[in-house]
C-alpha cells in the first residue's frame, strides 16, 4: 500500500513542475509585451509631438562637441 502511494506523489511532479514552467513562461511573456508595449506607446507620443510642432526630429547636444544632432530612435 505504502508503494502505490509513493508512486501517486511521483507522478504529479512531472505535472506541477510542467504547470510551473507554464506559468513562468506566460509571466515573462506577459511583462515583454507590457514593456514593448510601453516603448512603442512612447514612440507614438514623441511622434504626434513632433507633427504638432512640425519638427523633423529631435535635438540633442553631444556632451564632447557641445554640437547638436538630429536623435536617431
Amino acid at each position: 500500500m505504502r508503494d502505490g502511494a509513493q508512486a501517486q506523489g511521483h507522478e504529479v511532479m512531472p505535472q506541477l513542475i510542467f504547470l510551473l514552467l507554464i506559468i513562468a513562461a506566460a509571466w515573462y511573456g506577459y511583462r515583454s509585451f507590457k514593456r514593448e508595449a510601453a516603448r512603442v506607446s512612447q514612440r507614438v507620443r514623441q511622434a504626434e509631438k513632433e507633427a504638432q510642432n512640425r519638427a523633423h526630429g529631435t535635438l540633442v547636444q553631444d556632451p564632447k562637441t557641445g554640437e547638436y544632432y538630429v536623435r536617431k530612435d
